[in-house]
């Protein structure tokens, strides 16, 4: 890098006399950072339009939310700030733009983006931001003044739109409220509140619901959107133009947008602490009020984990901190699902709250904090004596059963602990918690309860699946290892539908797995299942060489002829709960 900016450096100079000065300056020692100086000497010494080009680009690259298309920063660079109009004569070529950046600004021809050419450049701007005075504000100042222009006013929201004829159009309406809130000038107060009044209507509006954050909230409602500039500003934390909006007589500040979503409830979403002040200060604030699925404001702050936002609405007496939203989930549950101890901790302080109420699906906070394996949460239920250590769900499944299934062994281990807990509690298909642990491969669980005595290796499901059936049929090698080495497994159960461990494996090729059933010898090679079918003629049908190569030789009966063609078998689906039911085990012979 040093010797690149060096070279370009050297061109630069007229004659052969300065640029054999400049080359002995250059052997002198100077580093990286004196090259960058010098860089950005020749920028600026270009003077008129193109240092200013080259400079402003430096400030959209450096200061930019993510990396800019190089129309998009074209683009950009040719708005004049509070025109009206977009002149698309004002737009610089990217070929322009590159040559007035002297070299720092490269065009990745990959995805057409802009980039600094080093990392280095991106740490020295920063350590100089005497070089971009009120960036951010600019930046504000300049989406707002595109977004703001008739030619963007005249997009209808409901059209289909090139956005390669209007390239600048999506980072304006996703990150203008990003940079105003960072640093607001007065003026980009003045365009956000011009924009603002036909928000609605704008698309920028369309763009910004559909956008990757808020998409899962509006994808399904009808336009027009209904969705104001209170709900913009209080959704980015724009305080300055909150509490202009706010003081306006007539302002509904319980406006619900098309989704019922009120702007207190997007500045909790988001923990836009000092928006959640100034409209909890306001007379006639609803703080219950619920929008989307009927989650509150509350409910919202306490799933993302913002603990400052949680304290200033339970300091209200008119916030129910147990209200759940439509599908029974309470603040406190969507808390634990998500870990965040630090509001777990607030809510239980408060005697309102019940910390096992279960959800329609009977999912209580507890369950949801062993799902995920959050074991600071699972400490704090285990705590409180109104808590269910063994309540299941409406499948069956308890606390124990889930931390199995996704392998927390802290958590398992914690729930052993437990006298009123039971490792062998079956879910509604009879699969206990060494069911899922050993069919999701997760070995230490899986030793954690064969290491006690109350707990059946080889007990069968309602289908007469075993664990080591399970285990076979996902090719978990150590697990199956594992139990094999239990005197009381049978490596050669049947269930319902006359597999074993050994037609699992075959069917799906796991050739280790393969060998390790091998190993034991009682397996049955050439006992049929229900449909006719041996391991052999599974792994032959579904293509499986390698097994077909193990099992071949050992197999009395060859496959010279066809093999059997009875109908496909099919176990009944087990809803997304366990084994599923061999979707491709069929053996048909294409026509």
């Amino acid at each position: 890098m040093l010797v690149s900016l060096n070279i370009d450096a050297i061109l630069q100079e007229p004659t052969i006399s300065r640029r054999r000065q400049k080359l002995s300056a250059m052997t002198d020692g100077l580093g990286l950072g004196d090259a960058y100086d010098a860089t950005l000497g020749r920028i600026k010494g270009q003077g008129g339009e193109k240092a200013r080009l080259g400079m402003t680009a430096l400030m959209w690259i450096s200061h930019s939310e993510r990396p800019l298309k190089a129309d998009e920063l074209c683009h950009a660079l040719g708005v004049r700030i509070g025109s009206g109009d977009l002149d698309g004569d004002n737009v610089p070529s990217i070929g322009t733009l590159l040559s007035c950046c002297q070299g720092l600004v490269a065009l990745d021809k990959g995805d057409s983006t802009v980039r600094l050419i080093h990392f280095t450049v991106q740490e020295y701007l920063r350590t100089h931001p005497e070089l971009f005075d009120s960036a951010h504000s600019t930046i504000a100042e300049t989406c707002l003044s595109y977004l703001n222009s008739r030619q963007t006013k005249a997009l209808s929201p409901f059209a289909f739109y090139d956005v390669r004829s209007i390239p600048f159009l999506e980072y304006s309406s996703l990150y203008w409220g990003v940079h105003a809130k960072r640093e607001l000038s007065d003026y980009a107060k003045l365009l956000a509140l011009k924009l603002f009044d036909d928000y609605d209507y704008h698309i920028s509006t369309e763009i910004l619901l559909k956008s990757e954050e808020l998409r899962f909230c509006y994808y399904e409602y009808d336009k027009p959107y209904r969705f104001s500039g209170l709900h913009f500003a209080s959704f980015f934390g724009i305080v300055e133009i909150v509490a202009d909006l706010v003081g306006v007589e007539g302002c509904d500040i319980n406006q619900g947008d098309c989704a019922g979503n009120t702007p207190l409830l997007l500045a909790a979403q988001y923990g836009q602490k000092e928006v959640v002040e100034i409209l909890l200060g306001r007379d006639g604030i609803e703080p219950d009020k619920s929008g989307i699925f009927s989650r509150t404001p509350l409910f919202i702050a306490a799933k993302n984990g913002n603990e400052e936002v949680v304290k200033m609405l339970l300091e209200r007496g008119d916030v129910n901190p147990d209200k759940p939203a439509s599908y029974g989930s309470t603040p406190l549950s969507s808390a634990a699902w998500d870990g965040h101890e630090g509001v777990v901790k607030i809510l239980l302080g408060r005697e309102e709250v019940n910390p096992d109420r279960p959800n329609d699906e009977g999912i209580t906070p507890l369950w949801c904090a062993a799902c995920d394996g959050h074991e600071g949460v699972v400490k704090m239920l285990l705590e409180r004596e109104e808590v269910n250590p063994d309540k299941p769900d409406i499948n069956g499944q308890t606390p124990l059963w889930k931390a199995a299934g996704n392998g927390h062994k802290e958590v398992v281990n914690m729930l052993l602990e437990r006298g009123d807990v039971n490792p062998e509690k079956p879910d509604l298909d009879g699969r206990t918690p060494l069911w899922p642990a050993a069919e999701n491969g997760h070995e230490g669980v899986v030793k954690i309860l064969l290491g006690r005595d109350d707990v059946n290796p080889d007990k069968s499901d309602k289908f007469g699946q075993t664990p080591l059936s399970s285990a076979a049929w996902r090719g978990r090698e150590g697990v199956v290892k594992i139990l094999l080495g239990r005197g009381d497994v049978d490596p050669d159960k049947s269930d319902r539908f006359g597999r074993g461990p050994l037609s699992y494996a075959a069917a799906n090729g796991h050739e280790k797995v393969v060998k390790i059933l091998l190993r034991r010898c009682r397996i049955s090679l050439n006992k049929p299942d229900m449909s006719g079918q041996t391991p052999l003629s599974c792994a032959y049908e579904r293509g499986h060489t390698g097994v077909v190569a193990l099992l071949k030789p050992l197999e009395s009966a060859t496959l010279s002829s066809p093999p059997n063609l009875s109908p496909r078998f099919e176990a009944p689906p087990r809803g997304g709960r366990g084994l599923s039911h061999f979707p491709e085990y069929a053996c048909h012979r294409k026509s």
